[in-house]
């Protein structure tokens, strides 16, 4: 999970009694991703495109919500889906030179 502010245990014990908070808490083990990841950006794009391919319209229920997002990731695996990732080095330098310059100014 994201290192969102609602994703602590403590979040659990405002949603829940107690004991279900705590109930919950133990059957659970909190792996947090780096702050800044690219492949978060990926994660991102590709709901993107899931939002915009398969779920723009209503859907009558759960098991027709469940059908249509398989059939649209065996589509999406079917053509062997891929994200282009662009920003490489060089475009980050380009890109953060502000940001850079003020790290070299503080050294």
């Amino acid at each position: 999970m994201d290192n969102y502010c609602t994703h602590l245990p403590a979040s659990l014990y405002k949603a829940f009694p107690p004991e279900e908070g705590r109930r919950i808490l133990r059957r659970l083990e909190f792996n947090y991703t780096p702050k800044h990841a690219s492949w978060l950006n990926m994660v991102e794009i590709e709901i993107g495109n899931m939002n915009q391919q398969c779920l723009n319209r209503r859907m009558e229920d759960r098991a027709f919500l469940i059908s249509e997002l398989a059939a649209w990731e065996s589509q999406q695996n079917q053509k062997k889906a891929t994200i282009n990732w662009m920003f490489n080095m060089d475009a980050a330098r380009s890109k953060l030179t502000r940001a850079y310059d003020k790290l070299i100014g503080q050294n």
